[in-house]
Order: structure tokens, then sequence, then C-alpha cells
């Protein structure tokens, strides 16, 4: 398997832009994709944003540092440029799987036949996008976190296709880039983590939706309780409630109403979590 070096990252959303500055912090040269020059703009405020971040947060980190992980990302909105090169793309486009499979298959006819696709996908499961890649033995899944400089997991998963060699590559690429890996020996609907935090965050929502306690009051509960950092609440503004509102989206009668009462009282709201600098809680101070 040959070494991983240049990395693509397609999508340059909160955490797009994570894994792409990471990567890049990571001495990685990495291409970050998105869909027109509004979206790039964007990304570039993201990362200069997640440069003072690292510079601040990091143990170790600098200016100098963050300066370095910036010049190595380069910006495209021509996918077939972005990925000429690539040695491994990550894929981190929103959650729906139509989208993904058409992105997949115009990569398909793009990337290098050399090249591994990864996708982040928190929900979806490898096997659903697959036949889409016209590569399955070099397609897999690797999931990181929100935060990603703090929460280090890296879920690598793959199918029944993919080569255990890809699989071990794209293990070493993550544990490259400062994370933990945690190998999925089996496809699991949401992973590890999501497999815990999906019902937490579903449960926290059911309470606030109907009535019962009011959101802080929840987070109050569980904190105390559990001794956990943070309660459901702050970890959907930490997330984003944009990822939560479109799996919700997708479920059954119930997890739709929930997905609507988040629209409704958040969304439409322009409250989307900490990156709006407004969700379950206020954050325009820090801003």
């Amino acid at each position: 398997m040959s070494t991983i070096s240049k990395v693509t990252v397609l999508g340059t959303g909160v955490l797009g832009a994570q894994i792409a500055f990471q990567t890049a912090y990571s001495g990685f040269d990495v291409s970050a994709y998105d869909i027109g020059e509004a979206a790039l703009e964007q990304a570039q405020q993201r990362f200069a944003g997640l440069a003072a971040t690292y510079a601040k947060d990091v143990p170790g980190s600098d200016s100098a540092k963050t300066d370095a992980a910036l010049a190595r990302i380069v910006t495209f909105t021509d996918l077939g440029a972005a990925v000429a090169e690539a040695d491994l793309v990550i894929e981190a486009i929103p959650e729906v799987l139509e989208l993904k499979q058409q992105t997949y298959q115009e990569l398909a006819t793009l990337a290098p036949a050399r090249t591994i696709f990864a996708t982040n996908s928190s929900t979806l499961l490898p096997s659903a996008i697959k036949d889409s890649t016209g590569r399955p033995d070099r397609f897999l899944a690797l999931h990181l976190a929100n935060q990603i400089w703090k929460f280090k997991t890296a879920e690598v998963m793959g199918t029944a296709d993919t080569d255990p060699a890809v699989f071990d590559a794209v293990v070493a690429f993550a544990a490259a880039i400062g994370m933990v890996p945690i190998p999925v020996r089996k496809e699991k609907a949401g992973y590890v983590l999501n497999s815990l935090l999906v019902p937490l965050l579903n449960a926290a929502a059911e309470l606030a939706a109907g009535g019962y306690a009011d959101p802080h009051d929840v987070d109050k509960v569980w904190r105390i309780a559990t001794g956990a950092p943070l309660g459901p609440f702050q970890i959907y503004d930490v997330i984003g409630l944009t990822t939560p509102h479109n799996i919700l989206s997708h479920g059954d009668e119930h997890a739709r109403q929930l997905a609507a009462w988040l629209k409704e009282n958040y969304i439409d709201k322009g409250k989307l979590g900490i990156a709006s600098g407004e969700g379950f809680y206020s954050y325009k101070s820090a801003n």
C-alpha cells in the first residue's frame, strides 16, 4: 500500500474545514473542495479561526505552526483538479445518501485509480455508498468528531469488500494526523460513538420538546449525575443543529416530530449552535 501524502477533503463545512486543517497541521498537503466561491470564502474564515484556536488551545502550537498549516491548504471549486493527485479523498458533505452517491459517481471518473475514498458520514453505512464509488475495495468510512483538535477519535469502518491493506493504511493515516484510531470490525450504523451518543441526544430532545424539562435543566442533571463535562444540549451546540435535524428528518414519525421541533424553535431562528453564535445557549459574547 502506497504512503498517503496528498489528501483531498470534499466539503468545507464545520467538520470538513476541521479535517482539512488538522490534516495540514499534521504535515500533509491538502486540497479542500467545495461547490462555489462563496463556500470557499467561508472556508477561509473557518481556517483562520481554527488557526487562532490551535495557537491558543493546542499544546505546543504557535503561529508558525498554524501559518504553515494554512500554507499547505489549497482550495478548489473544480472537483477534477481537487482530486487529480490525491492519495486519499475524505468526503464530508451533507448526510444525504443520494447526494453522496452522486458525488462518488462523479469522483470515480476523476480520481486516480490508486486513490482511496473515505466517507466521514456519521450515520450512513459505507455499504450503502460503495457501489457508487467504482472501487469498493478502496472505499471505507473514516469518522471524526467535531472539535477534532480536542475529541481525537477516528473510527475506521470498512465493508466486506474493503481491502485489508486499505483499511490498515487509513488506520495509520488517522494516527499520523494525531487521532486515536478506533477500528470498527463490522459495519454498524452509528459506529461506536454515535451508537452511544444519538440515543442520548434523542432522549434529551424528547424531554425538551415534550415540555418535561428545560434544555438547561436536562444538561444540569446529566452533568451532575454522571460527571460528564457537557450535557446533551451543549453537545447539540458543538455538533451544530443542522446535522441532527437532517438525521431525524429521515427517521420515523416520532423522529420527524423532533426534527420539526428543532427547526421551528431553533434552526428557523438562526440558532444553529456554536458556529452561529447561538443554539440552546448563547455564545455571542465570546465571538
